[in-house]
């Protein structure tokens, strides 16, 4: 195993190589980036624009959600596990109005950024984070598909925005380009080429 001055190196391994940081799979991630970006792009523009999560009327759905994730801990076979129904009760529903508001332009903030391409691996965590707390609470409907995908975008986030504007923000801020164009990885150090003998 090749050894390192700040420790042990584990090389990856050739299949997710090519599965999450290969040009040969940027189109297929770029799909599931613009899908799932549409679904919560969608989902958030609901929420802007209906009655009951932002301005006057914030906390009203958030609420009732809430209170049927309640009803869901209780019973035989509860369906919302103990300690997610305490957080339930003594922080999410007194503030109802606040996580009202982030629910609704995290939504959207996140499904604008997926499209864009930008930020592929952060904005997936986050969406990803959301359909969590969603299926915490008992609501399943669309969110495990939705949590795979996110999953599988924060492991390709090398290449999941390459025709997106990660293109050119990812080595903006020092990540590597992998093998697109003639970036290199930040503190590489390119091998001296071997001299002939004269």
């Amino acid at each position: 195993m090749p050894r390192t001055t700040h420790g042990t190196h584990y090389p990856e391994p050739r299949i997710t190589q090519f599965l999450f940081a290969s040009r040969a799979m940027a189109p297929l991630w770029t799909i599931v980036r613009i899908y799932l970006g549409w679904k919560w792009l969608t989902s958030g523009w609901g929420k802007v624009t209906g009655g009951g999560w932002i301005g006057a009327e914030a906390g009203e759905a958030v609420r009732g959600f809430l209170n049927r994730a309640l009803e869901l801990s209780v019973g035989e076979r509860p369906a919302v596990t103990g300690w997610y129904a305490w957080l339930i009760e003594n922080v999410f529903l007194p503030n109802a109005a606040v996580m009202s508001h982030f629910v609704a332009f995290g939504e959207l903030l996140v499904g604008i950024a997926l499209i864009a391409g930008f930020l592929t691996g952060a904005s997936a965590f986050v969406g990803g984070l959301m359909s969590a707390a969603f299926l915490l609470a008992g609501t399943v409907s669309s969110n495990p598909v939705m949590f795979i995908l996110a999953t599988w975008l924060v492991l390709a986030w090398r290449v999941a925005g390459y025709y997106g504007l990660d293109y050119w923000v990812l080595p903006m801020i020092g990540a590597p380009r992998g093998g697109f164009g003639s970036w290199k990885p930040a503190g590489e150090v390119r091998e001296p080429e071997p001299h002939g003998q004269d």
